[in-house]
């Protein structure tokens, strides 16, 4: 039974407006007093959006004359380590649809040689800068491209980093919404105009990584989120992407509402293919399908790779089952046809049917050759890798946002840029190489040498490794290197002498522990690691001036070191990938001004954050992670609280000043009513005839040779299957083959298109008013009125721009469009986007953080700099 709200509790409490409608509308009531939301049946079909149009016609065109087996086959992995990539599909080779190969991941394809490994999405995030976000998806894409890669697994914007020690929150873009989905939609046109497909992930809640899986003996954690937190934070970035064109969508391991993603109809049915409109695929994590007809209806079109609940075995939910399911009628052939229909039309619309490459490679090893299916009981040998170099010019693009991420947090007394002449001392692991050499631990399971990115299915292998180590020895030949974790004894610094001290603080994924910490930084919690606190407390008793370089997943406390007289400077990296180096050189000696902004909070305490965004172990029973929060995670609660942070988020200081003049607000669509005009009625879509395929569809085929373990549609009786149909058959409560009216709040890519009507346009002049050349970074927040009845955070992050690089005395003018759906809430009643009419009492900030209040101007008003 699927489940999107709350307990009763808390939903009562979310808005007074919920409380003046019957509750019943979009919630039922259970006998153990949990609220949940009712089903949504049927899956809606695909095909109805004019952008996909003449994709779906060529895919209607093949799937008509697909047999039942070819049809299973595209919508069932082949099973684990079945083949180069991460997950194959089956193919249709008698009509020219090969396997999809479908591989990690969101900063480089995983696995492989010479292929470029990208920064971190959090990196990216850090650098605000729209171009560079669209730049990298492009390089990203043509590499998969290159590789053979189909389906590129990413971006990632699940988790967003409502938990700080959350182990993949580096894989996203920060945490807010806007940052994530304007990042990720970016990052999704770039890769798809190369023809690869992109993956946005993971759907939905994933926010921790510990308990998020179920098996035979354990159920992964439920997150519980309200209807509205989910639509104003969490499904924001997804709507980005569905928007951009995605092509398909990974659902998450965790539950939402103790209703598995996988087989959720009202997030996946109702909200992604209904509401948002999502014309692509949707696909399982690995080994995160649960259920074999009951994720079919609703609403799952793929399973990867493809296992049942024990891979290895040769079993799954689908392949033959599927094939058995429709043959009995418990699956409506009507689904499976969508499903496909799905898959093919992705194909055709990202071009893949004209001459795109077959894999080149392979994931599971090195060697040129090798077992062709790596988990098969007998497998043949034969080539598997043959190093393709797919990196052209990219690292220019990879040096190039790991330097525009850098973030200066403070530099007292204009310590930096370094001088080439400067007596240097580095300190720390962190500046230099993996003394076991590059890539030796697998999927960056380890912390040694310079992070350049987390651990788990979201790495790539480093080409090279330009350490900072190497950088600034090329620089400076006055730099003396002590690349340990604990101070040496024997340093003796003069008064102009300057310590630059490199820390981390690592995470990653939750089938590798590193160092005591299970994905999450349970062990390590917010401290930097390998003592790196007390390195920077032991340079700064030794030297006068101590510039700190911090490579981080994300917040990592500073308390102990940040105010001490000797700490000038702090430079946050993020996770710069294989240019870590000269990106960082690049603004430590003055080349470029930092002109990165903090893409998350950095507190004082972790006492700061509320306690329900702490990470949750319980030893028996599914862990309900109740999102009692609501909106308010990072700067949103901080401000809520009246928390002061150590620096705010979107914080970030520059080696010049900026002035922000002659601010001014036009209205460009008048906001005349409360919710957005009706949405039009949808387009038509393929539809098959309903006869039921013939058992022998699915016979094998004589004299076909099987691999063991490999999944096939075939089954041994297919007239037995399709002798035993069952109208008894136990089907989820609420279920129909009635189609919905579409929802009010839906009607294109992402939603209702008048949701990105502009309906005003600040227009500000910013001034390099310093010394040297710099890049400004105008961020948009908005603020509505409290007379619409519910809590709002006071600051919301709704645009941002980055200016070119300002000559001293060079102004531009900057331009940051308020969409509708930018001072919209979500009514949970209404199920639609509600607005002040006329923008009553709407006020707009901009600065260079969130605590950065340069210019405000009131809807209805004149526009002031502060």
């Amino acid at each position: 039974m699927v489940a999107l709200s709350l307990s009763l509790a808390l939903a009562a409490s979310l808005a007074p407006w919920a409380q003046a409608s019957p509750a019943t509308k979009h919630l039922e009531v259970r006998a153990d007093d949990k609220a949940y939301s009712p089903p949504y049946y049927p899956a809606p079909k695909g095909g109805w959006l004019s952008d996909w149009e003449d994709s779906y016609e060529k895919a209607h065109k093949l799937v008509s004359q697909m047999t039942l087996a070819e049809k299973v086959n595209l919508t069932t992995g082949t099973g684990i380590f079945m083949g180069r990539c991460s997950g194959h599909t089956g193919s249709v080779s008698r009509l020219g649809v090969p396997q999809l190969c479908i591989n990690d991941g969101p900063l480089g394809v995983r696995n492989t040689d010479l292929a470029t490994a990208f920064p971190a999405g959090i990196t990216v995030g850090a650098t605000f800068d729209k171009d560079l976000m669209h730049e990298r998806g492009v390089a990203m894409g043509e590499e998969s491209r290159g590789k053979g890669v189909n389906v590129l697994l990413g971006p990632s914007v699940g988790p967003i980093g409502r938990k700080p020690r959350g182990g993949r929150n580096w894989e996203g873009f920060g945490a807010d919404p806007v940052l994530q989905g304007i990042a990720a939609a970016e990052t999704v046109k770039g890769m798809q105009s190369t023809g690869a497909i992109a993956c946005i992930k993971h759907y939905i809640g994933n926010e921790q990584e510990m308990h998020r899986m179920s098996s035979v003996v354990t159920q992964g954690y439920s997150s519980n989120i309200d209807d509205r937190t989910l639509h104003e934070l969490y499904l924001w970035p997804f709507a980005e992407s569905v928007r951009a064109g995605v092509g398909s969508l990974m659902t998450a391991y965790n539950d939402v509402n103790r209703s598995s993603c996988s087989q959720n109809s009202k997030l996946l049915n109702d909200i992604l293919k209904d509401e948002l409109g999502f014309q692509g695929f949707v696909m399982t994590d690995w080994l995160g399908h649960y259920g074999g007809v009951s994720s079919a209806l609703a609403g799952l079109d793929m399973s990867m790779p493809g296992d049942g609940s024990l891979p290895l075995f040769g079993t799954s939910y689908w392949g033959s089952d599927l094939s058995r399911s429709v043959l009995n009628g418990t699956v409506p052939l009507d689904r499976l046809n969508d499903m496909v229909t799905r898959i093919v039309a992705t194909w055709y619309q990202m071009g893949q049917d004209k001459d795109y490459p077959l894999p080149n490679f392979s994931t599971n090893t090195a060697a040129d050759k090798a077992l062709l299916y790596p988990g098969a009981v007998l497998s043949p040998i034969g080539v598997v890798n043959e190093h393709v170099n797919v990196q052209g010019n990219h690292n220019k693009t990879a040096r190039a946002v790991a330097r525009d991420a850098i973030t200066l947090l403070k530099n007292e007394g204009e310590t930096l840029p370094l001088k080439k002449n400067d007596s240097l001392y580095v300190f720390g692991t962190d500046a230099g190489a993996d003394p076991q050499g590059l890539n030796s631990c697998a999927d960056k399971g380890c912390n040694r040498g310079v992070l350049t990115m987390g651990w788990g299915s979201g790495t790539a292998k480093l080409p090279y490794l330009v350490t900072p180590q190497e950088a600034i020895a090329n620089i400076s030949s006055k730099a003396e290197f002590h690349i340990t974790d604990s101070f040496p004894k024997d340093v003796s610094p003069g008064p102009d002498d300057v310590a630059v001290v490199f820390i981390s603080a690592d995470a990653g994924e939750n089938f590798i522990i590193v160092d005591g910490n299970p994905g999450d930084r349970t062990k390590a919690d917010l401290k930097a690691w390998h003592k790196g606190d007390d390195l920077v407390k032991d340079a700064a008793e030794k030297f006068s001036k101590v510039v700190v370089v911090v490579h981080t997943v994300g917040p990592i406390l500073m308390e102990e070191w940040i105010e001490l007289p000797s700490v000038k400077a702090v430079l946050v990296a993020h996770l710069p990938g294989q240019e870590a180096g000269w990106s960082l050189t690049d603004v430590l000696f003055g080349d470029y001004s930092p002109s990165g902004h903090m893409p998350y909070t950095i507190p004082r305490s972790e006492d700061d954050y509320p306690e329900s965004v702490s990470l949750i172990q319980q030893p028996f029973g599914q862990i309900q992670d109740d999102y009692t929060e609501r909106l308010y995670i990072d700067y949103r609660h901080f401000m809520k609280a009246d928390v002061t942070p150590r620096y705010p988020f979107g914080h970030g200081l520059s080696y010049t000043t900026f002035d922000y003049s002659k601010p001014s607000l036009s209205v460009v669509t008048p906001l005349d009513s409360a919710y957005p005009p009706a949405r039009g009625p949808k387009g038509s879509t393929p539809t098959y005839p309903d006869t039921k395929p013939a058992p022998s569809e699915v016979a094998w085929p004589k004299g076909f040779h099987r691999i063991t373990r490999y999944l096939y549609p075939y089954l041994d009786n297919p007239e037995g299957a399709a002798a035993n149909s069952s109208k008894k058959y136990p089907y989820p409560e609420g279920y129909t083959t009635k189609p919905k009216p579409g929802p009010r709040a839906g009607g294109g890519a992402g939603g209702n298109p008048a949701l990105w009507d502009v309906a005003y346009s600040v227009k500000v002049t910013v001034t390099n008013s310093g010394q040297r050349p710099g890049r400004a970074v105008a961020q948009l927040y908005v603020e509505l009125p409290t007379d619409l009845g519910v809590d709002t955070p006071s600051r919301q992050l709704r645009q941002f721009e980055k200016t070119k690089t300002l000559a001293p005395g060079e102004s531009a003018v900057v331009t940051l469009d308020v969409t509708r759906k930018d001072v919209s809430v979500w009514n949970a009643i209404v199920q639609d986007w509600q607005v002040p009419v006329n923008g009553e009492g709407v006020k707009i900030y901009v600065g260079e953080s969130v605590a950065d209040e340069r210019v405000v101007c009131k809807v209805g008003d004149k526009c002031s700099v502060l």
